[in-house]
């Protein structure tokens, strides 16, 4: 069971998985922010580690069923000569969630419509914990699925997962505080939902996108916005 820890591929394997569950939990981390943006300031942090606890249980459920995970890539029907898995189904739909999320949020900010009925009745804090738990099954389904692929031992998934999460819950905060201060992040951040709300969609229908154009996309969209905000600082002083 622990024979493993001995073993120089087994730590790295580890670290990298570790490392991929972490760059993927990115996408979890501006969705939190912006989720819990939405609530009074009071509410936040319990929201936030709320919801990324209920995420860690919801990622290691999917890690326990193994065989269930296997599954979820057989096809279950077929549209038009394409051949939907449980897998295709869950990105399909969570994509289109995300879309229709982060849109409903920007025009909210651009109609000046933060904090109004929405915000107090749609946005409760249980209400925000359950959309972070369940739209992390989305995230982390790949992940998952890549992990069981990756890697042997369950240990060393379990590991990684907590781990990631662990990261995600120090960081989660100051990001979340940094996106509130800043306007134009919090736009930027919506837009990659969106891409990537649409990247899920059409991965669903198999067409492979591959992530390392879109993080390389976020990274320097996200490296010209602290240089635009850098220089707003400068004129306004």
């Amino acid at each position: 069971m622990i024979d493993w820890i001995t073993s120089p591929e087994a730590w790295i394997a580890l670290t990298t998985l570790l490392a991929l569950e972490i760059v993927l939990g990115i996408d979890n981390i501006i969705f939190i922010s912006i989720l819990v943006g939405r609530l009074p300031p009071h509410q936040r942090n319990k929201a936030r580690r709320f919801g990324i606890g209920f995420a860690m249980v919801t990622r290691l459920g999917l890690l326990f069923s193994l065989s269930w995970i296997t599954g979820l890539v057989e096809p279950w029907f077929t549209v038009l000569t394409i051949e939907i898995s449980g897998r295709d189904l869950v990105l399909i739909v969570g994509g289109l969630f995300l879309l229709y999320k982060s849109t409903k949020e920007i025009h909210a900010i651009i109609e000046g419509e933060e904090g109004g009925i929405e915000a107090k009745v749609a946005d409760s804090m249980l209400a925000t914990v359950i959309q972070i738990g369940l739209l992390d099954i989305v995230f982390s389904l790949d992940s998952v699925i890549t992990a069981v692929g990756l890697v042997q031992e369950l240990a060393i998934m379990v590991i990684a997962i907590v781990g990631a999460v662990g990261v995600m819950m120090f960081s989660a905060a100051s990001i979340g505080d940094f996106i509130d201060k800043h306007p134009t992040i919090k736009m930027l951040a919506l837009s990659f939902l969106m891409m990537i709300g649409l990247t899920l969609f059409i991965e669903g229908f198999d067409v492979h996108v591959p992530k390392g154009y879109i993080y390389f996309a976020m990274a320097f969209s996200v490296l010209v916005e602290v240089l635009n905000i850098q220089v707003r600082k400068r004129f306004h002083h």
